[in-house]
């Protein structure tokens, strides 16, 4: 586990939102005998998520035992926005929840199973789905943005090809030229020649 800052940190730092002192001391137990110390526990709405930001845990754990359809939604804008693996406890639940709370990045969602013995099994699936997760996304992401440094690369070249009558290999080899003589990328160099395209109309 690291920072926000990127250093690494050897204990695991676990932040519990429950209303209930009983279900919290549950929680703490079963991290606890999970061999996690690291342990803040928040009670109440107010400030949760300035509160959890001054914290910094690496994984958020929210118990909820009737939670209202306002108290999920708050809880599962948490989660979009914390950006941790987090674990949700409730009693009861349905199909719509359920999906709203895969949707809302919940990390392990655990409907009438908060027992001390499971809580370790459950924290680490939570952290390892937020895991993959972020790895996708992270793809998902890389995919799209050379997706679009392609689409830029196309769009230059049409316009060296149609303006300076380049045939299509010339038009790429002047652009790489371009990107090793200013040591930027192609892509780079694709957007200048696109914008100077805009501007001379």
């Amino acid at each position: 586990m690291t920072t926000s800052s990127g250093q690494p940190r050897s204990a695991i730092r676990v932040a519990v939102i429950d209303d209930n002192q009983v279900r919290a001391a549950i929680l703490e137990d079963g991290l606890r005998e999970a061999g996690i110390v690291e342990i803040t526990v928040l009670t109440g709405m107010a400030n949760l998520l300035k509160r959890l930001v001054a914290i910094d845990p690496d994984v958020v754990i929210i118990d909820l035992e009737n939670p209202s359809r306002d108290v999920l939604e708050q809880m599962f804008q948490v989660s979009r926005v914390v950006s941790r693996p987090v674990a949700m406890f409730v009693d009861q639940s349905d199909a719509a929840t359920t999906e709203a709370a895969i949707e809302a990045g919940v990390s392990a969602y655990v409907v009438d199973g908060l027992k001390k013995e499971r809580i370790k099994s459950i924290l680490e699936m939570a952290v390892s789905r937020f895991n993959v997760f972020s790895r996708l996304q992270n793809e998902l992401a890389q995919a799209r943005n050379e997706l679009a440094e392609r689409k830029l690369i196309e769009r230059a070249k049409g316009i060296l090809m149609k303006h300076r009558g380049f045939t299509e290999e010339e038009a790429h080899a002047a652009l790489r030229k371009a990107a090793m003589n200013e040591n930027k990328r192609m892509h780079e160099i694709a957007q200048s020649v696109i914008t100077a395209a805009q501007l001379l109309g």
